[in-house]
């Protein structure tokens, strides 16, 4: 599973032609891929895991049968945060804008942009931007 869930990561780290899923999307070459584009999966909400403030979150893949992994991005708006909460499984968070301060098992370290943090099973951590930027990450974990 991990692999996989690398694979996906790595597929849009690297700009390569994703596998990108949803009812919304568009289909070719016999449902080989599905192309979806934030504007259609963008929904504004608040801050994951009692964050508060505002963030705008992009689920792709949700409608997506047999695909075992969340693929999300999620921009934090300032004041807003991922509360810190318990983590079940393993996941990973890449940072692609903003800077934001980063909660991890009771100590704060600074992540920027090109940083990836993989929290495990049994650890507990949050994340918030600092000052007035916008932070975007990418999520990605096994569904349930």
């Amino acid at each position: 599973m991990k692999t996989k869930m690398l694979f996906y990561l790595g597929l849009l780290i690297f700009g390569s032609q994703a596998i990108v899923l949803s009812s919304k999307a568009q289909t070719a070459d016999s449902g080989k891929y599905i192309l979806e584009h934030d504007a259609q999966v963008a929904q504004e909400q608040a801050g994951p895991h009692n964050g508060g403030g505002k963030s705008i979150g992009y689920s792709f893949f949700d409608e997506v049968k047999d695909f075992p992994t969340a693929f999300k991005k999620r921009t934090l708006r300032s004041g807003s945060s991922i509360g810190y909460h318990l983590q079940q499984e393993d996941e990973i968070y890449y940072i692609i804008s903003g800077t934001g301060q980063m909660k991890m098992n009771g100590k704060t370290f600074p992540v920027k942009p090109g940083d990836a943090i993989l929290t495990r099973p049994g650890s507990s951590h949050g994340l918030t931007p600092v000052g007035n930027q916008d932070l975007t990450l990418i999520i990605v974990y096994p569904k349930n």
